[in-house]
């Protein structure tokens, strides 16, 4: 094959053979095929899509790209969650530890973020000293000691994923299921764990606002998933209120409180509900028996310790006796207040994580710098009672510019109503 009948077969609805598959997936590491041509591919997957052992066959190419880290020193159960993104989601930080003291093993890559969702990367660099660069085998030996590690995707992981997606960015193709599967697989694979759970977001701060579209993808993640031998399961859950306190340094406060045994109760359940499940897909007993060994974790402190240790092996600072004090948080300024009386029916959670971009903690582009203090707190949630003047979310911003600049979007994505307002569940549908 060369590139043009690649194009032309996929164009036309024709499956590709692994080898293709292969030999297309090096001609996009070695950058031999050139961007026109891959961008044009990429839109005939986009209109003729791929079938499930084409999608493995090229999740598996876009890991074997790269670099795949070595757990065969690891003798415990490996397991790791992905999250699609959203607003607020900071799972990952209470996640990883908690399920290392169940006697899991959790080496994690993660992103950063862009647009209006934030990323576990830069949460993490708002701990001083913490290095999200460890190597793999820095990193193995972190997972070996602690129980967990959290770092970032080096060059050298699934790079034909990199070129890809940087390509399907600016032409309009990332919305496409086989491509966001193969994004999403060829990194977890590369990282190596046994069992896997995808916490797949769907509402309006998510990538999936319809529940069927998301149920469509989840059943792609776990068809690949077990092609591949993992054991993968996934959780369909709500994203159509922020999932809990939205910017850095303030997401790990908000994360170090779930680790003290308190924190947003959204938080926390849906901290439960992930490790559960990974721990159940590991067969250290089912969902039920392990929620009360979870809570006794969380509510102990053995999770706090962990995560503390995590922190100290990766370089990072954080005082043992008051860890939220080691953070650099923006002053709290005059808060978004309600418009009206009535009901809070919802806010638009796009425009929420756009508003902490208006304050200067996102990112448009991937070269842009953020500040990791500022951000936003939820006071109320949908369908709570409140009064004209009472406020809604409190602002942390380094100036008043910025601030109202958040304001004014914020003014424009809430609503308020009149009558009662049915709130939608935090966990939606599970996928097996």
């Amino acid at each position: 094959m060369n590139p043009i009948e690649m194009i032309e077969a996929k164009k036309r609805g024709g499956t590709h053979r692994p080898e293709d598959l292969r030999w297309w997936v090096q001609s996009i590491t070695d950058e031999s095929v050139p961007d026109y041509q891959l961008a044009a591919w990429l839109m005939a997957v986009w209109h003729r899509g791929l079938d499930t052992e084409e999608t493995f066959v090229l999740t598996e190419a876009m890991r074997d790209s790269g670099d795949q880290l070595d757990l065969s020193s690891i003798e415990e159960p490996t397991a790791d969650k992905h999250s699609t993104g959203g607003v607020g989601d900071k799972i990952s930080l209470p996640l990883a530890p908690l399920a290392a003291c169940l006697g899991l093993r959790v080496p994690m890559l993660s992103g950063r973020g862009l647009g209006h969702t934030g990323g576990t990367l830069d949460k993490l660099t708002a701990i001083p000293g913490y290095r999200v660069d460890l190597s793999g085998e820095e990193m193995v030996a972190v997972v070996r000691e602690v129980g967990c590690s959290i770092i970032g995707q080096t060059a050298r992981v699934a790079p034909a994923d990199r070129r890809l997606y940087a390509l399907r960015y600016v032409t309009g193709t990332v919305d496409c299921v086989p491509l966001i599967v193969s994004s999403i697989l060829s990194k977890k694979f590369a990282a190596g764990p046994e069992h896997l759970v995808i916490d797949l977001k769907c509402g309006s701060g998510a990538f999936m606002q319809d529940l069927k579209e998301a149920q469509v993808l989840a059943a792609a993640l776990i068809a690949v998933g077990r092609r591949a031998g993992k054991k993968i399961s996934a959780w369909i859950t709500n994203m159509d209120e922020p999932l809990g306190a939205i910017g850095h340094a303030i997401e790990v406060r908000e994360s170090l409180a779930v680790l003290a045994g308190g924190g947003p109760a959204e938080v926390r359940e849906l901290t439960l509900a992930l490790v559960m499940e990974m721990g159940a897909l590991a067969g250290l007993g089912t969902a039920e028996e392990l929620r009360p060994r979870l809570e006794a974790l969380l509510d102990g402190g053995q999770a706090m310790d962990r995560f503390l240790a995590m922190v100290e092996a990766h370089g990072g600072r954080l005082d043992r006796d008051s860890p939220s004090r080691s953070l650099e948080i923006a002053p709290e300024v005059e808060p978004f207040r309600a418009p009206a009386e009535g009901r809070f029916s919802g806010i638009d959670t796009k425009q929420v994580g756009l508003a902490a971009v208006d304050l200067g903690g996102g990112r448009l582009r991937h070269t842009d710098i953020i500040d990791l203090s500022v951000g936003l707190e939820y006071v109320v949630r949908v369908g709570d009672r409140v009064e004209e003047g009472q406020p809604l979310l409190r602002i942390f911003a380094r100036d008043e510019d910025r601030a109202e600049a958040a304001r004014e979007r914020l003014r424009r994505a809430t609503r308020i109503a009149e009558e009662e307002v049915e709130r939608r569940p935090l966990l939606l549908e599970y996928c097996h």
